[in-house]
């Protein structure tokens, strides 16, 4: 009883909680739309509908800060992180709401577009951009860096203002990855065990109700 309660408080825990819960309020959002759209009743279509749209809303908005190339803002809360080295490639001022290039760097409404080639132990080198209002780690004038990042969703990358200093000899060290580096991270889509088990548990809810009518 003790492991299982500590299981759920810890960050961790939490993580697979809302995964789980997610799936079920997917589920059960499907299966009501398809249910109230073949036999009713109708205000069970009408209750589906909106909360059905908000939930593929937020799975599309999350598969599409893993296509985009730009790196998530901040790292999952007790989600797993690591450090790994990068290449600089460039640095430019960009406008922090729509990522054009921006005439003045220091204008309010400007952050510096960090353009970073990642190398990890475990997956293939990557290209991503970071953003942020400040030059961490003086990366202005510095053609390598420390990253943070999340090895399940290898698109969430941030860079910590004191990385440790083994990291920064590690990136000091760093030599450019040979050969064509992807352009963008792998990873499995955040949400995307959610939708997929939402899915399979709307499946099971319709054949029961089918079997039960």
């Amino acid at each position: 009883m003790t492991t299982s309660r500590s299981a759920v408080s810890s960050p961790r825990g939490f993580l697979r909680l809302f995964t789980v819960v997610s799936a079920l309020g997917t589920g059960l959002a499907l299966a009501a739309l398809v249910q109230g759209a073949v036999d009713g009743p109708r205000w069970l279509l009408m209750l589906a509908l909106p909360v059905t749209a908000l939930a593929l809303t937020a799975y599309g908005k999350a598969a599409e800060d893993m296509k985009s190339g730009v790196a998530a803002p901040g790292l999952r809360s007790g989600g797993p992180r690591a450090f790994a080295p990068a290449v600089v490639n460039g640095v430019r001022a960009v406008n922090k709401e729509n990522g054009r290039t921006a005439a003045d760097g220091q204008a309010v409404n400007s952050v510096f577009a960090f353009d970073l080639t990642v190398v990890t132990d475990e997956l293939p080198p990557y290209r991503i951009e970071v953003r942020h209002p400040l030059d961490l780690q003086g990366l202005l004038h510095r053609p390598r860096a420390v990253v943070e990042y999340d090895p399940e969703q290898p698109w969430r990358v941030v860079i910590p203002d004191n990385p440790p200093r083994e990291w920064l000899a590690r990136a000091a060290s760093l030599v450019p990855p040979a050969g064509e580096v992807k352009s963008r991270a792998g990873g499995v889509p955040a949400g995307f065990r959610a939708l997929a088990s939402g899915v399979v548990i709307a499946a099971a809810l319709l054949v029961l109700v089918r079997l039960a009518g």
